[in-house]
């Protein structure tokens, strides 16, 4: 257990480190192109942060644990808003957002959350629910980077360096994950947890430190809108990717529990994600809150055990 849980914490710091220099890169070759922090951060960011859930769930339908996929993907929908921008409200003290979330972006991830809890609700996802999984991801892509364009931003210069470090960053960024996650469920393995709760908690925050670390960079250098967008986007990106892209190499599995009880909270946790940013600002006291409904899901998750 010693040997793993020191994986783990190594795999961290290196993710730290991979992240800083992902997220400056990131930016720095996006105002180039004179898009915006936020779209910076629901696009390049917000996927490349997303890479080790795809990763993980490709996986896992190799391994013939394909029940992870779903838990993979709602636990980290679900840790994203909770913890990620929990967190990020508290070190950053408030995010202050010079975007309209609500334009576009907030009603296609609200509308992503219900996408996928309707196509689950039978226990089955198609080929047909799939394909239309990635068109939707697809208009969203489109609707990111050629709707929102900002011709007056002060556009900066990028050098080959730039685009070296985003290339290195996020492969550090996957490959920390990667260990970190390894490191996490074999110590959660060792403890007697069952793969359900492993992908729902364990594994959900594994692959979803990425989105943890980034954001908490980009708040503390305020760049807040980045680290909104990066929950957004990932948020997106996992219901439509994640999901889809994994259901063509096998079967997968949805539990009972994951359509009961999950998949709605995480539907009403991204409805309030909507909620706290129509004052365009999220503060430290509705930090603490997402943060005390991450808590509950815990113990909801480990109250079945």
């Amino acid at each position: 257990m010693l040997t793993y849980t020191l994986i783990a914490v190594v795999s961290l710091v290196v993710l730290l480190y991979s992240s800083d220099k992902f997220i400056e890169s990131a930016e720095k070759i996006g105002l180039s192109f004179g898009i915006s922090p936020f779209i910076i951060g629901v696009t390049i960011v917000a996927f490349g942060t997303s890479l080790p859930e795809l990763a993980a769930s490709i996986a896992s339908v190799y391994s013939g644990t394909s029940e992870i996929v779903i838990g993979n993907v709602v636990g980290s929908n679900i840790t994203n808003i909770l913890l990620v921008l929990g967190l990020t409200a508290m070190v950053g003290k408030k995010i202050v957002l010079d975007f309209d979330v609500w334009d576009v972006d907030m009603p296609l991830l609200i509308g992503s959350a219900f996408l996928l809890m309707f196509t689950l609700t039978d226990g089955h996802l198609s080929f047909i629910e799939s394909i239309l999984y990635l068109v939707a991801l697809f208009g969203f892509l489109i609707n990111s980077v050629t709707g929102n364009a900002d011709n007056d931003l002060e556009k900066t210069s990028v050098e080959l360096m730039d685009v070296a470090k985003l290339v290195l960053g996020g492969f550090g960024v996957f490959i920390a994950a990667k260990y970190c996650i390894f490191g996490i469920e074999e110590v959660s393995k060792l403890v007697g947890i069952s793969p359900e709760v492993i992908s729902l908690t364990f594994v959900a925050l594994g692959t979803s430190l990425p989105e943890v670390v980034v954001s908490m960079a980009a708040a503390k250098r305020g760049k807040h809108a980045i680290a909104v967008g990066n929950v957004l986007g990932s948020n997106i990106f996992n219901s439509y990717a994640v999901m889809a892209i994994p259901s063509f190499l096998g079967e997968l599995a949805i539990p009972e529990n994951v359509i009961s009880f999950s998949l709605p909270f995480m539907v009403a946790m991204t409805l309030l994600f909507g909620a706290v940013t129509l004052s365009k600002k999220i503060g430290k006291w509705e930090g603490l809150l997402l943060l005390t409904f991450y808590g509950f899901y815990l113990a909801e998750q480990f109250s079945s055990l």
